[in-house]
């Protein structure tokens, strides 16, 4: 299929998400003076913004790409978590595998943008692993919805609910349905990904994962092929910034894919835009090369924009038309 071939059947097609979930919050306002109390700049705060992030922005990218997004993870028993399922839902992203933990607060992110520039950013969260009856809950959620899916993908942002044990059962019961999932991963454990679809890190998680450098673009499949290992047949696919991606399946060569972006403003979700764009692509039977490098055009589409941002099909289908 050509590109706008597999853009095209997008439409309607089902994605579970399941992952961290998170609220990003945006302050925006001016920066005039000093503060007379700290050399610190006074931000007059003018607006507040609210985007779904972590794994919840991922399933957003696949509503804005015109296909359906089940997702699944936690939220806290608090104001934050109710304003997450609120802009989740205004995304057009069912919630119903969004279970409360009234132990933990709502992730959130809140960044201080000054004159149009990021000053701070605040975190609040808890990294804990679930409970096990939690954990069992969202497990038996995925199972009883799968029937209902073409694709999953899996957003490990390391706060505590893609353990090594939903992880593995969640893989398992896509591949017993015979259904591809992507992770996008985070940490250094890639034996809990082991058997997925394809695997997403960047550069700089390859080298964490390794403990090995990647000095030299020459150095990469190496590195690469160390963490494979762990992955046993899972399809690796690094994303290397203004150098664009590298993708590692089977005992192919590696295809290397130049970067879309013309202008960088902001890399916040453009993981979220690659996995996104992978699932749905692959739940059209595309092949992991072709898949990649549609991910790629939505990835340089995202970083153009500022803030937590996701793609929209006709903003895809302009990209390939270029």
């Amino acid at each position: 299929m050509t590109p706008a071939e597999l853009a095209s059947g997008f439409r309607g097609t089902t994605v579970l998400a399941i992952g961290d979930l998170m609220l990003d919050e945006y302050v925006w306002g001016a920066a005039r003076r000093i503060s007379p109390e700290a050399p610190v700049l006074v931000v007059e705060i003018e607006r507040r913004t609210y985007v779904p992030g972590g794994a919840a922005n991922a399933a957003a990218g696949v509503a804005a790409l015109t296909g359906k997004a089940l997702l699944v993870g936690v939220v806290g028993d608090d104001e934050r978590g109710e304003r997450l399922r609120q802009t989740i839902e205004a995304a057009g992203v069912r919630t119903g595998g969004c279970l409360v933990d009234a132990e933990r607060p709502t992730t959130t992110k809140t960044r201080v943008v000054a004159n149009g520039q990021q000053v701070v950013r605040t975190d609040v969260e808890i990294r804990e692993p679930l409970t096990t009856k939690l954990e069992d809950e969202l497990i038996d959620w995925i199972e009883r919805h799968l029937d209902e899916v073409q694709a999953l993908m899996l957003s490990d942002y390391g706060k505590g609910v893609v353990s090594p044990r939903l992880a593995q059962s969640v893989i398992e019961l896509a591949r017993g349905a015979q259904k591809p999932i992507v992770v996008d991963p985070k940490g250094t454990d890639y034996a809990k990904y082991r058997g997925a679809t394809v695997v997403t890190p960047n550069v700089l998680e390859v080298e964490r994962a390794t403990n090995l450098e990647v000095e030299r673009p020459e150095d990469l499949p190496r590195v690469a092929g160390r963490l494979r290992t762990a992955l046993g047949d899972s399809a690796l696919l690094v994303t290397r910034g203004p150098e664009g991606m590298s993708l590692f399946a089977g005992t192919d060569a590696p295809v290397d894919i130049p970067a879309e972006a013309q202008n960088v403003f902001d890399v916040t979700g453009a993981g979220d835009a690659v996995v996104g764009t992978l699932a749905l692509a692959l739940a059209q039977g595309a092949t992991l090369e072709d898949a990649a490098r549609l991910a790629n055009r939505a990835a340089g589409i995202v970083v153009g924009k500022i803030g937590t941002a996701t793609v929209t099909l006709e903003e895809l289908r302009a990209r390939i038309a270029d």
